[in-house]
């Protein structure tokens, strides 16, 4: 298989051979689905996550904090808790285990979460450092925000725009290649900041978003944040988890001009490139104004880019030229030009 994801198929055949016997699991693993939500018996549910950073070696700590919070904040809570596995490649210095724990630190303070733990080691065999998040987080019961939520006719917004971890990655990670490839060395700087501005966390947007539509007396339906694969990976487990179809207007998907300047002289597609930063979000089409606004005073950049729709219609996208499926792709762009 190639490097990445495993195919969706093939996890939702793995996944159906857990057996769940604990009634205080309210919401397990599956395709599309961001995080575990457990009830612990007291009035906030606890939601769990796990998720590891391995395109990235550069800021690697920060990642990891910002990309398992995102998952937590998409069930509606507030990440609270980290855990933090730190594995670096033999012949690692001091200086690099500091820059790692620092980053874990900056990132945690910048969220208002506690690092509670974790471990370190060097590691045998590993060729650049990996970090293994779990971030704990809390909801109120009657907030909590599940991908099965999700009902037809729903509004789809998107913040920010696609690829700002992609881009960040790429820039961080091969500048020279980019620059032989021509884009400019400002664009290149510019890219590489993507990961502190406009940045890789959706928490504030999902918990600025849940509020202004519950105060206005309806509810967020459904969140999911963009991750390896890009947006077009992130609509297909929409929709999976869902059971719903997706549709989306092509010009209203936003591509940063940094983006678009290193895919098109590396020969990638936004849509399927490592997406951190850009949250979908699922709404009534009466409440996606409120969402929209919430999000406006609170500094996020976001539109409307489709609908949920019938499960038969698939998962498609209105291009400026015809109506067509959305792409996919059997791994991510990053991962592909990296290896190439």
């Amino acid at each position: 298989m190639d490097v990445g994801k495993l195919p969706n198929e093939l996890l939702a055949r793995l996944l159906a051979r857990i057996q769940h016997r604990d009634t205080r699991v309210l919401l397990g693993p599956g395709v599309g689905r961001d995080a575990a939500v457990i009830d612990a018996g007291g009035e906030r549910l606890l939601v769990a996550k796990s998720d590891p950073v391995t395109f990235a070696s550069d800021h690697i700590g920060w990642y990891a904090v910002h990309v398992n919070a995102n998952d937590v904040a998409c069930m509606g809570a507030r990440p609270a808790w980290f855990l933090a596995t730190v594995l670096l490649p033999e012949g690692a210095s001091e200086e690099q285990a500091s820059q790692v724990f620092g980053q874990l630190l900056e990132a945690c303070e910048s969220l208002e979460i506690e690092l509670v733990g974790g471990h370190t080691e060097i590691t045998h065999g590993l060729g650049r450092p990996i970090v293994v998040g779990a971030m704990l987080g809390e909801v109120e019961r009657e907030a909590l925000v599940q991908p099965a939520g999700v009902r037809e006719g729903d509004a789809l917004i998107l913040t920010k725009g696609i690829a700002i971890e992609g881009t960040a990655v790429l820039a961080r990670e091969a500048g020279d290649q980019l620059e032989q490839l021509g884009v400019p060395q400002a664009t290149i700087e510019k890219a590489r900041r993507y990961i502190f501005e406009p940045g890789i966390s959706v928490v504030p947007e999902a918990l600025a978003a849940c509020a202004a539509v519950r105060a206005a007396g309806g509810a967020v339906h459904a969140m999911h944040d963009p991750t390896e694969g890009g947006l077009a990976t992130a609509l297909y487990e929409l929709a999976e988890a869902s059971g719903l179809g997706v549709s989306v207007q092509e010009e209203a998907i936003t591509v940063l001009p940094e983006t678009q300047a290193i895919c098109s002289a590396a020969s990638l597609e936004p849509l399927g490139l490592l997406a951190s930063g850009a949250l979908l979000i699922a709404v009534a089409e009466e409440d996606c104004g409120t969402a929209l606004a919430a999000l406006a005073e609170a500094g996020i950049g976001a539109s409307r880019i489709g609908a949920m729709v019938k499960r038969e219609a698939g998962v498609i996208m209105d291009g400026r030229a015809r109506i067509m499926k959305v792409p996919r792709f059997a791994r991510d762009e990053v991962a592909r030009f990296l290896a190439g």
